[in-house]
C-alpha cells in the first residue's frame, strides 16, 4: 500500500495547476487562502509521477542500453531534429508534470508554517528542477505559487548554471537543515536531500563539494536504517518498494492516474510495448559478458527475449521509480574521491560491497593504478549496477564520454532534449527551443 495519498486540497491543486504556466482559472481561490497544506504537498509528490517513464526512456533508450524498433520512436536512436516527434508521449507529460510539482511546492513553501512540510517541498522543487535542467539545459524558473498571468517574460529560460546555484542547491541545503535523517513512509529525508545535493555537485563537476555531501550519506546511512540489500534482485519491483537501499523513490500506484497515460517504464524495458518488443541493446549484453559471473546479469537482462526483467511485470503499475539508492551514492562518492586525487586502493575499496553482492572479486588497485583507469572502472560499474534505472545517458553526457561509448560522433546539441513545441508556441516564442531542434 502506498503511503502518500492525495487529499482534498490536492484536488484543488489539480484543478488550478494548468498545462501552461501562464494560465490560471479566475474562479478558484488562491492557495494562500488555505490553512492546511499537507494535501498540496502530496500533490507536489504526485506530479513527479509523470517524469518517471520519460526519465527511464531518455536515460536508457537514448543511450546504448536499449533501443526503439518502430518509427517514429526510433528518433530516440537518431541524433537529429526529429526527436520533437516524441513530445506528446514523453517530453510534454514530463515538462508539465514537473512544473505542476513546482507550483504545488511553491504554495507550501510560501504559505505553510510547518518546517518539515516546507523542507519536503524544497526537496521536491529541487528534484524537479534538477530533472528539467539535465534534460533541457536552460529552463523557465518560477518560484511563486501564483505567477503572473499577463507578464510572459517570466517564462524566459534561465541559464542552467543559475538554476543550479540559485534554486537547486539552496533548496537542497534548506531541506537538509529541515528534515530528519529517518525515512518516514518513503517521504523526503535529510539523506535524500544530501545524497541528491552530492549528485548535483557531481553533475556540475564540483567534486570537492560532492565529496563532503556524499561522505555524510555513506557514513550516516546505517544509523538511519539505510543499507545495501544482500540480494540484488530484492531491490526492484512492487514487492520490494521502500526497501533498505532506497534513499528516495517516487511512489507509484495503479489506483491513481497521472498525466503519463502510456506504457510505463517497466513495460518499455521489459519489451511489453510493440514499439520495441526486443529493446535490449547488444552493447549492454557485451558489457555483462565481460563481467563474468556477475549475478546482476539475470536480474537485469534476458537474452532469450532481448529485454530486461529488472522491474517484473507482476505488480507493474505499482513499481516505485527509484530516484536515489545507496549503491548510486557509493559509486558517486567513489567518483568524487577519485577526481579529488584519493589513492586508487581507497577508492576501489568502496566498490567492494557492491561487487561482492554481485558475486565478483574486488578490483585490484595494483592493476587499476591510475586516475583514468579507476574512473573507467567506476563508470563501468555504474552501467551494470544502474542499467534501466534512467542513469546511463546522463552519465555519458556529464562524463564527456558520449562519443566514445556510443561509437559515433554526436553533435553536442543533441546531448539535450527538445523543449515541448507546444510550450514554445504558447509562450509566443518567449521560451526558445534548444539549438538543433
Amino acid at each position: 500500500m502506498k503511503k502518500i495519498y492525495l487529499l482534498l486540497a490536492s484536488i484543488l491543486l489539480i484543478a488550478t495547476a494548468c498545462e501552461k504556466l501562464d494560465q490560471s482559472p479566475s474562479n478558484i481561490a488562491s492557495s494562500s487562502s488555505l490553512t492546511e497544506y499537507d494535501g498540496i504537498l502530496n500533490a507536489a509528490y504526485f506530479y513527479q509521477h509523470s517524469s518517471a517513464t520519460p526519465m527511464a526512456v531518455m536515460g536508457d533508450f537514448r543511450a546504448d542500453n536499449a533501443f526503439m524498433f518502430e518509427a517514429p520512436y526510433t528518433d530516440f536512436d537518431v541524433f537529429n531534429a526529429d526527436l520533437t516527434s516524441m513530445e506528446d508521449q514523453f517530453f510534454g507529460p514530463f515538462y508539465s508534470g514537473l512544473y505542476k510539482s513546482i507550483l504545488s511546492a511553491n504554495s507550501v513553501i510560501e504559505n505553510s508554517g510547518n518546517a518539515t512540510e516546507v523542507g519536503e517541498a524544497k526537496f521536491l522543487r529541487a528534484l524537479a528542477y534538477f530533472k528539467l535542467v539535465r534534460v533541457f539545459g536552460d529552463v523557465t524558473v518560477n518560484l511563486s505559487a501564483e505567477p503572473s498571468t499577463t507578464d510572459r517574460t517570466i517564462l524566459a529560460r534561465q541559464p542552467a548554471a543559475s538554476v543550479y546555484n540559485d534554486v537547486i542547491i539552496p533548496d537542497l541545503e534548506a531541506a537538509i537543515a529541515a528534515l530528519s535523517a529517518e525515512i518516514t513512509d518513503g517521504r523526503a529525508s535529510k539523506y535524500a536531500a544530501q545524497g541528491m545535493l552530492g549528485k548535483v555537485y557531481v553533475q556540475m563537476g564540483e567534486f570537492g563539494k560532492a565529496e563532503t555531501q556524499l561522505e555524510a550519506v555513506v557514513n550516516g546511512a546505517a544509523a538511519a536504517g539505510i543499507m545495501l540489500q544482500s540480494n540484488f534482485a530484492e531491490i526492484f519491483g512492487e514487492a520490494y518498494d521502500l526497501n533498505s537501499e532506497i534513499i528516495y523513490a517516487t511512489q507509484m500506484s495503479s489506483s491513481i492516474n497521472d498525466e503519463y497515460g502510456f506504457s510505463e517504464f517497466w513495460s518499455w524495458s521489459g519489451g511489453l510495448d510493440t514499439k520495441s518488443l526486443e529493446p535490449l541493446d547488444t552493447d549492454l549484453v557485451a558489457a555483462f559478458d565481460a563481467s563474468v559471473g556477475d549475478l546482476r546479469r539475470e536480474v537485469t537482462i534476458d537474452t532469450s527475449i532481448m529485454a530486461s526483467p529488472k522491474f517484473p511485470q507482476t505488480g507493474g503499475a505499482d513499481h516505485d521509480w527509484i530516484e536515489l539508492r545507496l549503491a548510486d551514492v557509493i559509486l558517486l562518492y567513489a567518483e568524487a574521491l577519485n577526481e579529488n586525487g584519493t589513492a586508487a586502493g581507497t577508492v576501489l575499496g568502496l566498490l567492494d560491497p557492491i561487487r561482492t553482492r554481485a558475486g565478483l572479486d574486488a578490483l585490484d588497485s595494483g592493476v587499476l593504478n591510475s586516475q583514468a583507469l579507476v574512473r573507467q572502472a567506476i563508470q563501468d560499474e555504474r552501467r551494470l549496477e544502474l542499467a534501466f534505472e534512467g542513469q546511463r545517458w546522463f552519465d555519458l553526457v556529464r562524463t564527456g564520454t558520449v562519443d566514445a561509448e556510443m561509437g559515433e560522433t554526436i553533435d553536442s546539441r543533441y546531448h539535450l532534449f527538445p523543449i515541448p513545441v507546444s510550450e514554445v508556441l504558447s509562450s509566443f516564442d518567449v521560451i526558445k527551443q534548444n539549438d538543433g531542434y
